[in-house]
């Protein structure tokens, strides 16, 4: 897929994953729940990509919860959790979250890189009594990495639970234990969309808030086991790689384009997520523009479909909040794309500019 740099929504399915599932849906058809031989053959094929994922996760097969992306393993982490007391989290945690919260939230400010300062998280766990604490393991929007660890240890003085959002980091990098709850998808490391996972570590007061178990879909279930086992085997070189992409996009922007400004922490992130805002230049045409030139991007300041409000993550950083493309790298990403890209966004930033009447820059 030349040019598709929005890995941080979906990244390209992996071609494990894809052999997995084909294989899968051969054999892994019947319910899994059954007592027949087909649905025996299920249940072995979903047992063995539990036990796949529970690895990579860090947790124990019966710590596992599957559901129907990260969105819903949000939403289940914190109403199976919270009854009547508050939720802590972030000023910049996933829309999901903060739907969740309901209202009942104390927000923790970002600096300017996106970040939480651990000690007013950790005061604000031991001031507010909350029901969970909720704390990403990094920011989808501009990739800066969250002091989880720190955090973690904070809440477990206070004996509160914490949910970490591990959407944009499982495949990638390690995420800090001391948790009481994660979440991820499979989606987001080049598994297929339909799978999300909810941890909760034994002990954890959690119930599961869904009237019934929901049916699985074992090939599904057999291909994000499929390729978290491959990008985890890959993830070391794969971020030096991706890594080093997303600073020569960072240097190379800045260096090619006028008022840019390149969001997010530089050295402590996310190695494939690059955000960045070119002044004077709509978000939505620069989008528009750079698909018509073959890149498919995301928008850090799109507003949400449901809010129409800007990025609430660009907000609560102070940074601008219109104008913003995130670019998301993978492991079909090369170095011809990345060069390509950054040959056209000063040309398209230029013509947007001058439709604009913006000139002289």
């Amino acid at each position: 897929m030349p040019g598709y740099f929005d890995a941080a929504t979906a990244a390209p399915l992996h071609p494990v994953a894809v052999q997995a599932m084909r294989a899968a849906f051969e054999v892994g058809w019947a319910d899994p729940g059954k007592l027949y031989p087909v649905a025996r053959q299920s249940r072995q094929l979903l047992d063995a990509s539990l036990e796949v994922l529970a690895e990579a996760l860090g947790a124990h097969r019966d710590e596992l919860h599957l559901t129907a992306g990260g969105t819903e393993a949000a939403h289940l982490a914190i109403d199976g959790v919270q009854h009547t007391g508050a939720v802590v989290h972030s000023a910049v945690e996933h829309s999901a979250v903060i739907k969740a919260a309901n209202g009942r939230a104390h927000v923790v400010p970002v600096d300017l890189y996106g970040r939480v300062d651990a000690d007013a998280f950790a005061t604000a766990v031991r001031t507010t009594d909350p029901a969970v604490a909720a704390l990403q393991s990094a920011n989808h929007e501009v990739g800066t990495t969250q002091p989880v660890a720190e955090v973690a240890a904070a809440c477990r003085e206070a004996g509160v639970p914490l949910y970490v959002d591990a959407a944009q980091s499982v495949g990638r990098q390690a995420v800090p234990g001391g948790w009481s709850l994660l979440s991820a998808s499979a989606r987001k490391w080049g598994g297929p969309a339909g799978v999300g996972v909810l941890v909760v570590r034994k002990g954890t007061r959690w119930a599961d808030p869904r009237p019934m178990a929901p049916p699985v879909n074992v090939p599904l279930v057999v291909g994000a086991a499929a390729a978290v086992r491959a990008v985890v085997a890959e993830a070391e070189a794969e971020s030096r790689r991706l890594g080093a992409l997303v600073d020569r996009v960072r240097a190379g922007l800045v260096a090619a384009v006028t008022d840019i400004e390149v969001v997010g922490d530089p050295v402590d992130r996310l190695p494939h997520i690059v955000t960045f805002s070119c002044l004077y230049v709509d978000g939505e045409a620069l989008l528009h523009g750079l698909a018509r030139e073959g890149f498919a991007v995301s928008s850090g300041s799109a507003c949400t479909a449901d809010t129409l409000r800007p990025s609430h993550v660009l907000a609560a950083m102070g940074v601008l909040t219109h104008g913003n493309v995130r670019v998301s790298l993978h492991r079909e990403t090369t170095d011809d794309e990345v060069d390509r890209f950054l040959a056209v966004v000063p040309r398209v930033v230029d013509r947007l500019r001058a439709e604009a009447g913006v000139v002289g820059l």
